[in-house]
């Protein structure tokens, strides 16, 4: 592995950048990281079972998507809202005629609430049609894979050596503090562990059968070797 002040650089097969994402993900988790940021990234990151050009791409260009707002959250439709809002705004008139300016303010200010979420949720709708588009048309020929959020920014390339594919991953941890600590907890997993396990099982007959990869005995040292294309 390769340290600066760009983050944390790993070389080598996918194994060998399927580890590094797990030892990341295990400092953070020893450093005491959690929460939404945290579980981003570690659905993002590569996995044993997974391959670059289909899963790992899937999830960038669903995280790379605009957020989802709050009348999304709630699982309303604009057109939900935009009716809520019409009828908020007869309540306000009603509440006008019945004297009760107080309640006639109140469903007034109801109906722009709804009108103002339903636009929301138009908005970010329309623009990740577009986001969908570019990304999968120009993005996936320049920078197809990467990960960017407040506690993370990583990416993957490829590339062929020799007629040998290699993969280059490099993860930054946002936070300065954090990286450090980050940083003396993967030198220490170096010095107490002969050789990282990543957590989740590789699937090794089957990754075998299905893309022709091949794997090192469990008897020989170093990384387990394959191509994810």
């Amino acid at each position: 592995m390769e340290e600066s002040i760009a983050g944390f650089k790993q070389r080598g097969s996918w194994g060998d950048i399927v580890e590094h994402g797990e030892r990341i993900s295990r400092a953070l988790r020893d450093a005491g990281v959690e929460g939404e940021a945290f579980e981003a990234w570690d659905e993002w990151r590569p996995k044993a079972h997974e391959t670059l050009g289909e899963d790992v791409e899937e999830k960038t260009a669903e995280q790379a998507s605009i957020s989802e707002g709050p009348g999304e959250r709630e699982g309303k439709d604009p057109e939900e809202d935009i009716k809520s809002a019409g009828e908020k705004l007869t309540e306000s008139y009603e509440k006008v005629e019945e004297g009760d300016n107080d309640g006639a303010l109140q469903r007034w200010q109801d109906s722009i609430d709804y009108a103002t979420r339903a636009a929301d949720s138009a908005g970010r709708k329309a623009i990740r049609t577009v986001e969908d588009t570019v990304y999968r048309k120009v993005m996936t020929q320049l920078a197809p894979y990467y990960f960017d959020n407040e506690l993370i920014s990583a990416n993957i390339q490829r590339s062929s050596r020799g007629g040998e594919t290699e993969f280059v991953f490099e993860v930054n941890v946002n936070d300065d503090e954090l990286k450090e600590e980050v940083s003396d907890r993967l030198a220490a997993y170096d010095d107490e562990v002969d050789r990282w396990h990543v957590d989740t099982e590789k699937q090794v007959e089957t990754a075998e059968a299905v893309e022709g990869a091949e794997f090192s005995s469990p008897d020989n040292e170093g990384s387990s070797k394959s191509t994810r294309n």
